[in-house]
């Protein structure tokens, strides 16, 4: 049987360690170190996919559950699966849903044959299995599906934890017979184990054993200090195959992008550059902005001088201020736009110092722009 997802190590970086690659999927191929924007519900808040595309985006993610919920797997199925449903020809990524499980849901039951738990939308009750999470995924016709895990929450007791990481093993091996598109659609296994080393290492075995064709760490960006996050990465990417993607889930600050890229990683994603443009904040080659203060009122400069987007080469901070101070769409839309091309222009910068053996350089310079290396620095 035949991957339809193969990762390709272009060259590692003397100075640091992290990989440069090419990541190769059913509807494209692309560079790695990659962020993914997060179309949650098959669009990424406010941009369209030409506008994604225009900016450089490779691959985007969907969320399983969410989908699931609306408007149904049968529906996005019908119409030729979520590429053709949204109208996206490149790579689409599907989380299994088991963090919306288990963040959303006040009132859950986890199981052996799976979780028992309340919709957030309406109170009725569901269950999502391994093979239910695979059916759906199936369904949806993703490049890389996720295998269906437990994400514990942080901290979690070392007892708790170890139970944790053995079922989400078995249901790793349950998501692997359940798949019935092999040949079309890529399975990823999901290393767990919070910040205990000998539990991310027993994880990482037991799914590397099922021969995946790419790993992702979870557990992570779920409320732990960066140094945490970053100490679980240096003892559990080693553990991964060297000839398969590493994917980090949920991790989409521009600090924890750059330590994540030196630590090994492929792969990011997060709501993070949407979320946080809707509020007004956006990520500038200065810091943080945000845009609602009194301050930009007057200011008619671009958001960010050392930016080419769409939004910096057109609009001003006093009219993006002016937008979003009134609740328009378009401000949103603005602010939305800059902070993902941000983070896709960033990752293109990570890349680029990989090829030149100097990303511990690049982190240095640019966490001194950013004020990362200031005391209380502003963080996301």
């Amino acid at each position: 049987m035949t991957s339809p997802i193969r990762f390709e190590l272009i060259k590692t970086c003397k100075q640091t360690g992290a990989r440069l690659g090419i990541l190769h999927t059913p509807h494209g191929s692309f560079e790695t170190p990659m962020f993914m924007p997060v179309g949650t519900l098959a669009t990424v808040k406010t941009l369209s996919p030409e506008e994604l595309k225009e900016m450089g985006a490779g691959i985007i993610l969907s969320n399983t559950y969410h989908l699931w919920l609306r408007p149904g797997h049968e529906i996005v199925k019908e119409a030729g699966g979520l590429h053709s449903f949204m109208n996206w020809d490149r790579g689409i990524l599907t989380d299994s849903g088991g963090f919306q499980v288990f963040s959303l849901s006040e009132f859950r039951r986890i199981e052996e044959e799976g979780v028992y738990f309340r919709n957030h939308l309406n109170g009725d009750k569901l269950f999502l299995s391994p093979e239910k999470a695979i059916e759906i995924q199936n369904a949806l016709g993703s490049d890389i599906m996720m295998a269906f895990d437990e994400c514990p929450p942080y901290p979690a007791t070392y007892e708790y934890m170890k139970q944790s990481v053995e079922r989400t093993s078995r249901w790793a091996e349950r998501c692997l017979k359940a798949h019935k598109r092999p040949n079309e659609q890529g399975l990823f296994g999901i290393v767990q184990g919070g910040e205990f080393e000998d539990l991310r290492r027993q994880s990482a075995q037991d799914l590397v054993s099922l021969d995946f064709p790419g790993y992702a760490v979870g557990g992570l960006s779920v409320g732990e200090p960066k140094e945490v996050m970053n100490r679980v990465l240096e003892f559990t990417t080693p553990l991964l195959p060297a000839n398969k993607p590493r994917y980090l889930m949920g991790v989409g600050s521009p600090d924890s992008l750059i330590d994540g890229a030196i630590r090994g990683i492929d792969m990011f994603d997060c709501v993070l550059p949407t979320r946080i443009g809707r509020n007004g904040t956006v990520m500038t080659s200065q810091g943080r902005v945000v845009i609602k203060n009194a301050q930009y009122a007057r200011d008619f400069s671009p958001l960010d001088p050392n930016c080419d987007c769409y939004t910096c080469r057109n609009y001003t901070r006093a009219y993006i201020r002016h937008l979003i101070k009134c609740d328009e769409t378009f401000g949103i839309r603005l602010t939305s736009y800059h902070n993902v091309y941000f983070l896709i222009k960033l990752m293109e910068q990570v890349r680029q110092a990989i090829r030149e053996d100097r990303l511990g350089d690049f982190r240095e310079e640019f966490f001194e722009q950013y004020g990362f290396n200031k005391p209380n620095a502003k963080n996301f």
